[in-house]
């Protein structure tokens, strides 16, 4: 996906003057041992921003803490850092809501319509003491559009 400061606002982009946080794009990313090709990777408390530039009917991916926190495996199960996804719609309205993750977990298949919006936002928040060091992966993500 482009980034809106290069990008030619035809297709959805990555708008990086109202995206909160980094954003990794990235390539062979793992969730709870499983490798996806493509995906977005932030740290929780996030929230990027995507303008659809077009008519786009629904935004999907796989959302899970990525196996770059390392050790998630064998750290006890309430101590692995835990985080939730949302998509937001440009109009404050949230589309759909994941729950809680934790390390080691496989990854929440997610789809939402966004029908009607012109812009999206992918949040990602910590819960509790750890999840704010837990990478967070958006992968295999799609949005399709007219």
């Amino acid at each position: 996906m482009a980034y809106s400061v290069a990008g030619d606002h035809t297709a959805p982009e990555i708008v990086l003057g109202e995206t909160r946080g980094a954003v990794w794009q990235r390539t062979g990313l793992s969730i709870g041992g499983t490798v996806y090709a493509h995906g977005v990777t932030v740290h929780p408390r996030s929230s990027v921003a995507i303008r659809l530039n077009r008519p786009c009917t629904r935004y999907e991916a796989a959302v899970g803490v990525d196996d770059l926190t390392r050790g998630s495996d064998v750290v006890p199960f309430p101590l692995r850092p835990r985080v939730r996804f949302s998509v937001w719609g440009g109009d404050g309205s949230r589309l759909w809501e994941s729950p809680v993750m934790r390390g080691g977990d496989a990854a929440v298949p997610m789809g939402v319509s966004v029908d009607g919006q012109e812009t999206i936002r992918l949040v990602v928040e910590p819960v509790g003491r750890f999840g704010g060091a837990a990478p967070a992966d958006w992968a295999q993500s799609r949005i399709s559009c007219r």
